[in-house]
């Protein structure tokens, strides 16, 4: 049909048959469009050769070859370049070029672009992006959706490559937003490809945005942690470390204001890096750490609080200021606003807590009168006493079930003072924060409990069964505290140790922290177990 068109309009006229196979639909697009998108080779074949000059058309817009690319039809993109004589349009959407398409989509067809029109790799499309900046775009990981698995995949690099060799000086040309292809790189994570720029060109690493931030600037604030772990330790990266954008930020300095842990330690950890540069508003990271802490009643181990112990540790000043008017800098008031969203802060929490509390006290009080082994006969001595009271194990279990319950009751005297409204917001603030101590202790206490009742019951006929639940029992608390905030501890003491610290000090810092965690959150098991040892010793005695 499409052949009886086109030769019924060449009876009118060679004109009147260009016209009928330039005619344009409302998106701009001839037949040779609805061909290409249709995947009729024979049809493209048909139309090429009615008019090889139809590749042309739209002369601005998407063009039959940009079609056929972005669609991978590379069979159908080849016909037409072929069957035109190379006289193509190659232009796309947005101002992009075939090639473009092409290095978005990673086809096999960017060496053939590039041998048909090498200027393909200097154009740049409404947005000043060159296809430079286009794969640069592309990330070094694939992400399997449903399993969010990082698989590491090497084409990317392949095409970054072809691409650059065609037009190296695209590295120093930046786009309408003043992006260089190092800064999408590092947008992106794109870890190798950085590496090949800089192989190529190590002075692109200085470029600088329309912001003034190098690309390691750009990572912190994408929160590309693995670049900034990466390149923050290469000795040819320390020039670039201390830099600082038009607000007079470092990577530093953005890394606090985003509360980005992990990428403080990594910066912190190169002994390079400056810990008290100012930027425009006078604000040295530790400023900048001061200022994300939460005001009034706060978790105290939150990542803004453990920033900024560090930043303190690592001895980080703030911006030239007498330590009374750092208070009075800081240290202002809660407004009537703020001090009622604090109410409501320690009210819900109070009704969060009580849950808890009530739950563990309950079980405690019902594990006191179902003791493990139960009660003796009443016909036996001391009839209707634990069988197996006098042992070292159970002694330890029902100290740690009445520490279980006696903190959750205490604890709930306290959130029920802390959710008074009548009580004034001091006196609130200490019994939350009370309260969630004691809560804390009486998890710990239960979790022994039941590690010990286990232990007991299951100990005379399968040791191995009752050896691995006791093992696995602490699990909890390890959890809880790693979540709150031991790993940033580690990470800390590891940046300590980058800045080229005494290995005697960073040890005896950790040994500290390892030492008072066991105080505060593990002293239901050391009375639990010190009180087993005492009565044991009584019997002894007697």
């Amino acid at each position: 049909m499409v052949s009886h068109l086109i030769a019924l309009a060449g009876r009118e006229g060679a004109d009147r048959k260009l016209e009928l196979l330039r005619m344009a639909n409302k998106c701009h697009e001839t037949a040779l469009h609805e061909a290409v998108r249709a995947e009729e080779k024979s049809m493209v074949k048909l139309l090429m050769d009615a008019y090889p000059g139809l590749a042309n058309y739209p002369v601005n817009g998407i063009s039959p070859l940009y079609l056929a690319i972005s669609l991978r039809k590379d069979t159908i993109a080849v016909t037409l370049y072929k069957m035109s004589g190379g006289n193509l349009s190659y232009s796309g959407q947005e101002g992009q070029n075939a090639l473009h398409a092409a290095v978005l989509l990673a086809t096999v067809m960017i060496e053939e672009l590039l041998k048909w029109n090498k200027g393909l790799a200097t154009q740049v499309d409404k947005h000043g992006s060159t296809p430079l900046h286009f794969a640069s775009s592309r990330s070094d990981f694939f992400i399997r959706r449903r399993l969010w698995i990082r698989i590491p995949i090497y084409w990317p690099l392949n095409i970054v490559a072809k691409v650059f060799e065609a037009n190296p000086t695209a590295l120093y040309q930046a786009d309408n937003s003043g992006l260089f292809p190092i800064h999408v790189a590092a947008s992106v994570g794109a870890t190798r490809t950085i590496e090949f720029f800089l192989q190529e060109s190590p002075n692109c690493a200085g470029l600088r945005n329309a912001k003034g931030r190098t690309f390691l600037h750009v990572a912190v604030e994408k929160r590309r942690q693995e670049i900034v772990s990466d390149f923050c330790k290469a000795p040819s990266m320390q020039w670039i470390l201390n830099m600082q954008d038009k607000d007079g930020n470092t990577a530093l300095h953005l890394a606090m204001e985003r509360k980005m842990v992990n990428t403080c330690c990594d910066l912190l950890a190169n002994e390079k890096v400056h810990l008290n540069l100012s930027n425009v508003k006078g604000q040295t990271p530790l400023d900048l750490s001061r200022i994300n802490l939460p005001r009034g009643m706060h978790y105290t181990m939150n990542s803004e609080s453990k920033m900024h112990q560090a930043l303190e540790l690592f001895g980080a000043k703030h911006n030239c200021l007498r330590c009374d008017h750092i208070e009075e800098k800081y240290e202002r008031p809660l407004d009537q606003e703020e001090e009622k969203k604090q109410s409501d802060m320690i009210k819900d929490a109070t009704k969060m807590f009580i849950v808890g509390a009530v739950l563990i006290a309950t079980v405690a009080f019902g594990a006191t009168f179902a003791i493990p082994g139960g009660y003796k006969a009443d016909d036996h001595l001391n009839g209707g006493t634990p069988t197996l009271a006098g042992r070292f194990i159970f002694d330890a279990f029902m100290m740690a079930n009445t520490l279980a319950f006696v903190c959750s009751t205490v604890g709930i005297i306290s959130l029920v003072l802390s959710g008074t409204s009548m009580v004034d917001m001091s006196t609130r603030r200490m019994n939350l924060a009370a309260s969630f101590f004691l809560l804390s202790s009486s998890v710990i206490s239960m979790t022994v409990a039941f590690a010990l009742a286990a232990y007991l019951v299951l100990a005379p006929v399968a040791r191995s069964t009752a050896i691995a639940i006791f093992v696995i029992s602490p699990l909890p608390m390890l959890y809880r505290h790693l979540m709150d905030g031991i790993h940033i501890w580690l990470l800390v003491i590891r940046a300590q140790y980058g800045r080229k610290r005494p290995i005697g000090i960073v040890l005896m810092k950790f040994a500290s922290l390892v030492f008072w965690f066991m105080v505060w959150e593990l002293w239901p098991v050391v009375v639990t177990f010190a009180w087993a040892g005492f009565a044991r010793r009584e019997r002894e005695h007697h």
